[in-house]
């Protein structure tokens, strides 16, 4: 499963830098830890929840696939006896080990004396999508009989009912690509942040696979010089050094980035004020594999040192 994002700092989640504020609560260094995030992946068959497994353990989740609901409260106590190890967790509940509703009922009521929201993510799609993807794998849905896919799919359906009603998330996964998904995923995941910052997610992408969805502000980096066309340059990615010097190294490249980054100055201190909690910026070229990403991981850096802000940094056609 490719990777489909990291932090500019290489921290599983994006993290305070040094010197920005935290915080507006006077909070010091004696205040209690973060109590960490326990999310719950659930839903249909075939609706993407390996990918979303994927997705939370590239964000340094420790993922646990297919618990069985039996032992949540047993995982629970565990991760209560090494907050540390298991501070984020992200566990796949679902049919395969019966209806994990109870279970994921009792839990919440366990985690919220202990002031951890637990997040219940759902993820769903079409008969039509779910019979299509089981058929193109050649695997065997969980409660398929002889009276086919389709039956097996309405059977969980109301196996299910229940679970569903508890999910803080519903994702349609119905003609998603894998990329699109991510995408999705990426506004739900829990961030750890200052309630007085707003989370900036720098996203890159190649015009030719289309828009992102969740994009705020999209800028078009096609007017520098192509590493695609330089034959060294062209099996690199913008992560890669020479890229990234043949990139910035172009004068209009740090001109973009100053006027990107003073516009960012300007506007974030309104947004929050506004309320707004999240900002996708989304910069693109034509395949997303050269220029956008060399300027997003600048951008990102530089945006670092901007109060108010916690950034990360999102590559969609990396390994495309």
């Amino acid at each position: 499963m490719p990777r489909v994002a990291h932090t500019t700092n290489a921290e599983p989640l994006p993290a305070p830098r040094p010197g920005r504020v935290s915080g507006g609560d006077g909070r010091t260094p004696e205040a209690p830890v973060d109590s960490g995030q326990v999310v719950v992946i659930t839903g249909l068959s075939g609706a993407g929840k390996s990918q979303a497994s994927k997705l939370f353990e590239d964000l340094g989740y420790y993922c646990v696939d297919n618990l069985p609901p039996e032992l949540l409260e047993r995982f629970l106590a565990l991760r209560e006896a090494e907050p540390e190890r298991y501070a984020r967790v992200a566990l796949v509940l679902d049919i395969r080990a019966g209806d994990p509703a109870v279970a994921i009922d009792r839990a919440r009521r366990t985690l919220v004396p202990d002031g951890i929201a637990l997040e219940v993510i759902w993820l769903e799609a079409s008969d039509a999508t779910l019979v299509s993807r089981f058929s193109e794998t050649r695997h065997r849905h969980p409660l398929q009989t002889r009276s086919g896919i389709q039956a097996g799919i309405a059977e969980e359906r109301r196996l299910l009912g229940a679970t569903r009603d508890l999910a803080t998330q519903v994702i349609d996964t119905s003609g998603l690509s894998i990329g699109q998904l991510k995408e999705r995923l990426f506004a739900v995941v829990p961030r750890e942040t200052a309630a007085a910052e707003l989370v900036v997610d720098v996203v890159t992408f190649g015009f030719k696979y289309g828009l992102p969805l969740e994009a705020d502000l999209v800028f078009d980096v096609r007017f520098l010089n192509n590493p695609f066309y330089v034959e060294d340059l062209k099996p690199l990615s913008g992560l890669d050094t020479p890229v990234r010097d043949y990139v910035l190294g172009q004068p209009a490249a740090g001109r973009f980035l100053e006027l990107v980054v003073e516009l960012l100055e300007l506007t974030i201190p309104a947004y929050r004020a506004e309320g707004k909690a999240h900002l996708t910026i989304a910069l693109g070229c034509t395949g997303g594999y050269h220029r956008s990403i060399a300027l997003a991981e600048e951008l990102a850096a530089r945006l670092g040192r901007v109060a108010q802000a916690s950034v990360a940094v999102f590559h969609r056609e990396l390994e495309r």
